[in-house]
């Protein structure tokens, strides 16, 4: 994935794309964001290109170039929402201008018909710093008349107004002109012409097309005719500025804002105070931010307009594939995706003639969907795609990589370091409740109002009432066990799946209210199971069927926020497994159970991503395969933060009889160190740019968290000390603290760089399309965003393949053994992705062939995990070590014994002795390693079976992928 780089710098690395064996560039969002966008999913405007990103020329050519090269573009497409705080989006601007009336209003999401009377035909911006009546008396909110238009500034903010609101406005400039312009004076007139104009605009509450065309005929003119008259006379001119003064107020005189607030009330909005509003917010937004507001793509006219412009790029045949982001928060998924595949299809058969087109898509564009599953959920068979992004691989493969066992011994150890009793689903359960009553407040409101309108259609249940019902439905949301169900609109069945998990929620909701009547939980569980009772209009059915449609939308962002964006900040035993799409209280898994979860994706979506790393992701894919290794060393860990906790006890500030950061917070601290601490030499300026990067992640960590500061009611005083704790413990690069972490990261750092080529490897030889985040072709220790979309610096990356490829030339024995010998090379892990996206790209049938796993027997059998992939009679087997730190820690001891002096940190082959891989007695019996061109052969087995010895596979390189050869 390639992101903050314009087209022309992409340009440059379509070669070197090419050469590491990339089959697709896989970009961001890149059409107009919000000014300052660091990632591009604020879109502003779908149609238009970001000029920070380049020109559809640009475009053009960077698509030519990969054509070119054997290469397809896969473009990330923001269909549930845009980003509204930008002049650009002109959709929006058009809505707050016009309100209701707007052609555009239908686009976005918005509750015209909102609870309390002051938003009616309204809607809530809630964009102020402080209360309204303080903004407006500090004369930060002024009136301006600037291209054509009257505008509300605030700071850099421009609000668009109304324009039958001028009325007042224009009426004082014709007082002012009026000592000096005599009544038939043709300015005068023209002036007063325009007042008459405006006044008689029809209402923006009309939605009539007869009413919104004259409405907006009839604005267009008005405006033109007062541009005229003010550029034309000198004398409006001035009466205009004197009208502004006065609109604008004076700061010693309060009832002189009357004027400009009385004009702020008559618009289609209301300005609010941000940190007070976010319970009557009534448009939808992406999660909690308010500046991203849903679009309703389930109208064909909102589709087509989001979708032209990459309509266009599939048709010119210049984007090859499609990523759906944030697919959950649509109304209709399945529609939509059914709808995005036919207009893909039609775009590229519009090119039937363009053969190259054609050559990378086989007729249909590549279709995934951004997806978060849950523990026991799968992708609706019925979408049209060819998979998800990959967080389940993800977390599969995190799993497989950390030992479990030692997992359960270091939440006991969590437990009693922190004294935090409650379980992860408590933990879970509490934050989405923090979220339900903080930040997506409003969508709940919203939620629960439209299910009392829904009580008061039947006897049976008009007598429940709000408060109870509010927090009935709360806690079903907040007992969900997945993001969303897919209750589809028109339909009046409720799939297996869904209905088991609407009864679980409920089921769990009603546990945790003892004292209330279980008859509110039933209420919610009927109508979310659309089972109506009898004697219902088809109003009210329809009611309810809009309702579910709404819930299902709501679940998802509760999810989110509840568990990415509060619980994995909260609670942390091992901090690697608390990434998106996981739950860290399941743990590790067995290569048993990796080989399983594996086989049915591949017979379900054998073409879906397989990730190990994206921008949403909360560590860096080789921080996570570093901390892996502590659940293998769960008492030397326990012993080690105890140490650290005593020695930097004077490092903490109290805060009201509370240590800052707390235990807890502390725990944190201590694995993102242990996580990221670099190995190498680091000069004084890399340390104190490593000390920030602490510093600003635990910012964002704690903020998260929501237990002793946030976003939205930050604590200066706790967030300094929590920064000065962290210098603190590291300002001394001598002291005994950093002294002993740098000690036990580096009894770890070999046995997670093993886990890191390891990780590697499988994905790319697993079912599924191997996804490479920006730059993870070497060593990835980022944390979570923003650190991880700092630039990348390709050009080393350039160079280092070219040198690959160059020495490769003279043979792969004598490079696998220079890059071991120099361990832990960060080049070792851009050569285990070069050669392994080669041989994939050499050998396709096989790895889109059978997914066959390999038992492993003998004294290692569970530090080993094997795999064959198979094509008719071409073979390939992947074998990968885990859990190795004893191995590390064997060999240092045993290295004069076992290993002569000029051999390399690796391998230690003597400690798999006696570790057999077993292959099927129709496996091929020679095979030569891909990574470091030694031939092999397998010896006989049990029942006709063949084996590989995992010394011999592991003696020249520590990961394996054996291709068969003939004869």
């Amino acid at each position: 994935m390639l992101g903050q780089l314009r087209f022309e710098d992409a340009r440059k690395l379509v070669g070197y794309m090419r050469d590491l064996g990339i089959g697709a560039a896989y970009l961001a969002p890149f059409f107009r964001a919000c000014r300052g966008s660091t990632h591009g999913y604020d879109v502003a405007d779908p149609r238009q290109i970001d000029p920070q990103v380049g020109t559809e020329d640009d475009l053009k050519a960077f698509a030519e170039d990969l054509r070119r090269a054997n290469l397809g573009l896969v473009l990330d497409v923001v269909p549930n929402h845009m980003g509204i705080d930008d002049p650009h989006n002109v959709w929006w601007q058009d809505v707050l201008e016009n309100g209701p009336s707007s052609p555009h209003a239908e686009f976005f999401d918005i509750d015209w018909d909102p609870p309390k009377s002051a938003l009616q035909g309204k809607i809530l911006l809630a964009v102020l710093g402080d209360q309204f009546g303080k903004v407006l008396e500090a004369q930060q909110l002024q009136l301006i008349y600037e291209e054509q238009n009257f505008f509300v500034r605030y700071f850099n903010r421009r609000f668009p107004t109304d324009h039958h609101s001028w009325t007042p406005i224009l009426k004082r400039v014709v007082e002012h002109v009026s000592p000096i312009l005599v009544a038939d004076n043709p300015q005068r007139m023209e002036l007063e012409s325009i007042v008459t104009a405006l006044e008689h605009l029809p209402s923006r509450s009309g939605r009539s097309p007869d009413a919104v065309q004259e409405r907006y005929r009839e604005k267009e003119i008005a405006r033109r005719r007062l541009a005229n008259l003010v550029t034309g006379s000198i004398e409006v001119r001035d009466a205009l500025s004197a009208t502004l003064l006065e609109y604008n107020g004076h700061p010693d005189d309060p009832p002189s804002f009357n004027l400009l607030e009385a004009f702020l009330n008559d618009q289609p909005y209301r300005l609010a105070y941000w940190r007070v509003a976010t319970d009557e917010i009534n448009y939808r937004r992406f999660f909690d931010v308010d500046t991203l507001a849903a679009i309703r793509v389930e109208q064909p006219s909102v589709f087509e307009e989001v979708h032209v412009a990459v309509f266009r790029f599939l048709q010119q045949g210049w984007v090859t594939g499609l990523r759906v982001d944030h697919a959950d928060g649509l109304l209709d998924p399945q529609v939509y995706l059914e709808t995005l595949r036919q207009r893909g299809q039609e775009q590229l058969a519009a090119r039937a003639d363009a053969p190259e087109v054609s050559s990378h898509t086989g007729g249909t564009p590549y279709l995934i969907v951004e997806k978060i599953l849950g523990l026991d959920e799968s992708l609706p068979q019925e979408w049209p795609v060819d998979g998800a992004t990959g967080y389940e691989f993800l977390n599969w493969l995190n799993g497989l990589l950390a030992d479990r066992k030692g997992v359960s011994a270091l939440r006991t150890a969590y437990v009693n370091f922190t004294r935090q009793w409650d379980s992860f689903a408590q933990v879970l359960f509490d934050s989405k409740r923090t979220i339900l009553g903080s930040s997506l407040s409003s969508e709940l409101y919203v939620l629960s109002n439209q299910l009392v309108r829904i009580a008061d259609q039947h006897r049976w249940s008009r007598d429940f009432t709000r408060p109870s019902l509010h927090r009935a439905l709360r806690d079903v949301v907040a007992c969900f066990q997945v993001y969303r169900t897919y209750i589809r609109p028109g339909v009046d069945t409720v799939r297996d799946a869904d209905r088991r998990r609407i009864k679980d929620a409920v089921r769990l909701a009603r546990r945790r209210n003892a004292a209330m009547s279980p008859s509110f939980f039933d209420f919610i569980q009927t109508v979310l199971l659309l089972e109506d009772p009898a004697g219902l209009t088809d109003d009210q059915r329809q009611a309810r069927r809009e309702f579910v449609l709404k819930f299902q939308q709501v679940t998802g962002p509760i999810a989110a926020k509840g568990l990415e964006d509060t619980a994995f900040y909260r609670f942390y035993p091992l901090a690697s497994l608390n990434e998106v799409g996981g739950d860290p209280a399941l743990g590790a898994i067995t290569p048993d159970q990796f080989h399983r979860l594996v086989q049915e994706r591949k017979q379900g979506w054998p073409s879906a991503m397989s990730s190990t790393g994206t921008h949403d992701t909360k560590r860096g894919e080789d921080v996570r395969a570093r901390l892996n290794v502590l659940s293998e060393i769960p008492e030397p860990w326990i012993a080690a933060i105890q140490r650290w906790q005593t020695m930097n006890a004077g490092s903490k500030r109290e805060l009201d009889g509370v240590p800052s950061p707390d235990a807890n917070e502390e725990y944190l601290i201590y694995q993102t160190l242990a996580g990221t601490w670099p190995l190498n030499p680091v000069d004084d300026s890399g340390w104190e740019q490593y000390v920030n990067r602490i510093v600003q992640y635990c910012e964002k960590a704690f903020h998260e968290a929501k237990t002793h500061t946030s976003w939205l009611s930050p604590d200066p005083e706790f967030d300094q000390a929590v920064a000065e704790f962290v210098r603190g413990i590291l300002a001394d690069r001598d002291s005994a603290f950093v002294g002993d972490m740098g000690k036990l990261v580096a009894s770890i750092a070999d046995a997670g760089f093993l886990n890191s080529l390891s990780q590697v490897l499988v994905k790319i030889c697993a079912p599924g399309v191997p996804d490479f985040y920006q730059g993870v072709e070497l060593w990835d220790f980022n944390l979570v965003d923003p650190d991880n979309r700092r630039p990348v610096d390709f050009a080393k990356r350039k160079q280092i393949l070219a040198d690959l490829k160059t020495a490769s030339d003279d043979g792969l024995e004598a490079v696998s053994r220079d890059l071991l010998d120099k361990w832990p090379d960060e080049r070792l892990k851009m050569f285990v992705t070069w050669r392994g996206l080669q041989t994939r790209q050499a050998h396709r049938d096989v790895f889109e062939g059978d997914y066959i796993p390999l038992p492993v027997t003998g004294q290692r059998d569970v530090n080993v995990c094997a795999f064959a992939r198979r094509s008719e009679g071409a073979w390939a087997v992947c074998i990968v070590p885990r859990l190795t730190h004893a191995a590390w820690n064997d060999g240092a001891e045993n290295s004069n014994k076992n290993r002569a002096a000029q051999e390399p940190a690796w391998p230690h082959s003597w400690w798999w002795r006696e570790t057999l891989v077993h292959l099927p007695a129709e496996a091929p019996q020679r095979w030569r390693h891909a990574l470091s061109d030694r031939r092999l052969a397998t010896g006989a087995g049990v029942q006709g079976g063949q084996t590989l010895d995992a010394a011999e596979v592991f003696e020249t390189f520590p990961v394996a992928l054996l291709i068969s050869e003939k004869g």
